[in-house]
């Protein structure tokens, strides 16, 4: 791939349409998506994970869950395991995700995955996409949600998707 970033192209369903996409290329083809990921990771202790992102990126400074982009050939859990380990260092079996729900954005498809952490696990973060991480309270999670210091995109998801995160962290614990 020579460095550069493809993508599956799906429809509206998740399904390939065979096609391939590179990121930053003009004209995303009308009416397709690709896949993108984020993991909710928490701890036995309750605390969720939050990453900051770097400077330099789209959104930079607002917090997010770590996630990012379906790479082309790879599943939706293996690049949530992959990138949560890319960000973090953490390393999650791509069966241990719990699937949230999926998100439909205006060209991309949000699969958001809980799972859980060793409390005791050291993080090792990207300084290219990640500059600082925090684990915080579910309710910190809500505060910084209503402060609008997430990151932009998040603010439409979590809006949707935070009752069934929450349950669904509830659940792990």
């Amino acid at each position: 791939m020579n460095g550069d970033e493809w993508w599956d192209v799906v429809d509206a369903d998740g399904v390939s349409t065979g096609e391939r996409f590179m990121r930053g290329a003009p004209e995303w083809p009308d009416g397709a998506f690709h896949l993108i990921v984020a993991t909710c990771v928490v701890r036995l202790d309750g605390s969720v994970l939050l990453t900051q992102r770097a400077p330099g990126k789209e959104f930079g400074y607002g917090w997010e869950f770590p996630g990012g982009s379906v790479l082309a050939g790879e599943t939706s859990r293996t690049a949530a395991s992959r990138e949560l380990r890319e960000e973090t260092g953490i390393a999650v079996i791509p069966d241990a995700l719990i699937l949230v729900a999926r998100f439909v954005e205006a060209s991309a498809l949000l699969d958001l995955y809980v799972a859980e952490a060793p409390s005791s696990h050291q993080l090792h973060l990207q300084a290219t996409e990640v500059m600082a991480a925090a684990w915080v309270t579910i309710t910190e999670v809500e505060r910084r949600l209503d402060a609008q210091v997430m990151a932009s995109p998040w603010n439409t998801r979590l809006a949707a998707l935070w009752p069934k995160t929450k349950t669904t962290i509830l659940g792990a614990l």
